[in-house]
Order: C-alpha cells, then sequence, then structure tokens
C-alpha cells in the first residue's frame, strides 16, 4: 500500500513536467494499491486513464469543488468489490474503494484535509472517522496528505521555523499551540498510526532504541513526508504530514513501513511517497 500526494498533478504551471518521473516512482515500487493526492486536471478525459495504463493499475477518481482530486489506483490481481467518493464537503476530496482479500474486505480511503486551518481539518477527519465505522468488515486503511502534523511529537521547532504565512496552517487561533487535532481525532476513534506501530518514535526526544543521540535522530528523520531535496516546498520544514492510519485488525498485519527516498523521488514532488507492506492476500 503507498500514498503519494504527487504535487498539482506532476505538473507545474511554470517548470518541468514531472509526470515521467511520478510514473517512474511508482513502477519501481510497484504497489497494490495506490493512494493518491493533489491530481489536478487529471478530472478531464483521458488523463487519469493515461497515468494509470502507464503503470498498470485501475483508477478510481474523486472530483472536487474546491481543491484538487485524489483517487486510489488498484493493480492486478485485486478485485474491487465496490467504489465511490466519500460524499461530504472536503476542501479537496476522498475517494473510497473497497477490495476482496482472503482476510475479508478491505476498505482504503484515499484523502487530502484542507491545507489552510486545523478546524476545517478536524471536522474533515470527522467525516473520515464516520466512513470507517460505515466499512464492511475490520479492515479499513486511511491513507493521504493529511496536511496535520501528529499529536505525538513536539512540533514547536519545527513550526517555528516556517515562513509567517505557512507557520499560521499549524496553529491554533491562539497563534501559539500546535494543531495536530485532525490526527488526534483519527487516533481517537481507534485507527493504528502505521509509522508508530512500525516503530518509527512519536517523539524524537524519546524515540527509543540505542542512546545514541545521532540513532535517534536518524530514526525521528526517517518518518519525514515534506520537503523533497529538489522538488520545492517552501511551506515545509521537515514534517511528516502524509499518513497510513489502520484499524487495529489491519496493523495486526503490518510487516514494514518505510518513507521512500532518493532518485527520482526528490524531483517528483515535494512530498515523498509513504509505503506499508501488509500481510493480505487478494481474493
Amino acid at each position: 500500500m503507498m500514498t503519494w500526494n504527487i504535487r498539482t498533478g506532476g505538473r507545474d504551471r511554470t517548470g518541468p513536467d514531472r509526470r515521467d518521473l511520478v510514473c517512474r516512482v511508482v513502477a519501481a515500487q510497484a504497489p497494490d494499491v495506490l493512494a493518491v493526492q493533489e491530481l489536478r486536471g487529471f478530472d478531464r478525459p483521458g488523463v487519469l486513464a493515461g497515468f494509470a495504463d502507464r503503470v498498470g493499475m485501475r483508477p478510481y477518481l474523486a472530483r472536487t469543488c474546491f481543491g484538487q482530486p485524489v483517487a486510489v489506483l488498484v493493480g492486478p490481481p485485486w478485485r474491487t468489490r465496490s467504489a465511490g467518493p466519500v460524499r461530504r464537503p472536503f476542501h479537496h476530496a476522498a475517494q473510497r474503494v473497497e477490495l476482496a482479500t482472503a482476510a475479508g474486505p478491505l476498505t482504503v480511503l484515499s484523502t487530502h484535509l484542507d491545507p489552510y486551518t486545523g478546524l476545517r481539518r478536524r471536522v474533515e477527519a470527522g467525516w473520515l472517522v464516520g466512513a470507517v465505522r460505515r466499512v464492511p468488515g475490520e479492515l479499513a486503511l486511511v491513507a493521504g496528505d493529511l496536511n496535520t502534523l501528529d499529536p505525538g511529537t513536539e512540533h514547536a521547532d519545527r513550526v517555528d521555523r516556517l515562513p509567517a504565512a505557512y507557520r499560521r496552517r499549524h496553529l491554533r487561533r491562539d497563534g501559539r499551540t500546535v494543531e495536530t487535532r485532525a490526527v488526534a481525532r483519527l487516533l481517537a476513534a481507534g485507527l493504528v498510526d502505521l509509522w508508530t506501530h512500525a516503530g518509527g518514535p512519536a517523539d524524537p526526544t524519546h524515540a527509543g532504541g540505542p542512546a545514541d543521540p545521532t540513532h535517534a535522530a536518524g530514526l525521528a528523520e526517517a518518518g519525514l513526508t515534506a520537503p523533497t531535496r529538489h522538488g520545492g516546498g517552501v511551506e515545509f520544514s521537515g514534517m511528516r504530514l502524509d499518513y497510513l492510519l489502520g484499524t487495529p485488525a489491519l496493523a495486526a498485519r503490518l510487516r514494514d513501513f518505510h518513507v521512500v527516498r532518493g532518485g527520482d523521488t526528490e524531483y517528483a514532488s515535494d512530498h515523498y511517497p509513504v509505503v506499508a507492506e501488509l500481510d493480505l492476500d487478494p481474493a
């Protein structure tokens, strides 16, 4: 399972076309399921189908009235039981796909929460909680760019390094408290952060493992998803904004979790792809 914000559909208004790089990264990772965000222009005829053909997957797109579409792409031999958008007024969108697995139905939700205000993100997180509660069975995954810092980490220094115009996005109305409530709401509903479940530190100052601070810092750094080295991202200061959150039954099947770095990923987007390997077989 992989989630990735590919930044404005992989094509800048002024600047390089990054879609070949995006396709190369996806092909190299060969995910069974890809949750993808910021699909500007992908709702035009033939654009999503062309992208899906290049990576050998079936696409399911959720359109938007305000922001940019999102999608879930499914590779063979996985069978789709049902698919459709989460019908709430997200700033961007949320797409639901239900897959047949040998362990029962798996529901994947690809989403991209509001970039501007934490209060709006908290509301959108509530809509996702409702969607998860309606899934059949015990296997569900929320995947995407949640534009939210996690509640288990001290973020003050990271937020302070942001330009003022972007700092407000990660602070509550008092201008001091770091905004983490969207992710907190999803976790409070019983979802499991697969990064921390896999052993990633919730707090870099309590990373665990050897006492060597360089080692601890390396573990913490491994979970950061934006910005990439050469893909832009002036609105980021080294942040974990992209998540895979699973139900407990899904988290119990986690084999590995990693952020994909290096090579084409450094140029293809301002976000890194995030990948989870799960002990699941198609039905």
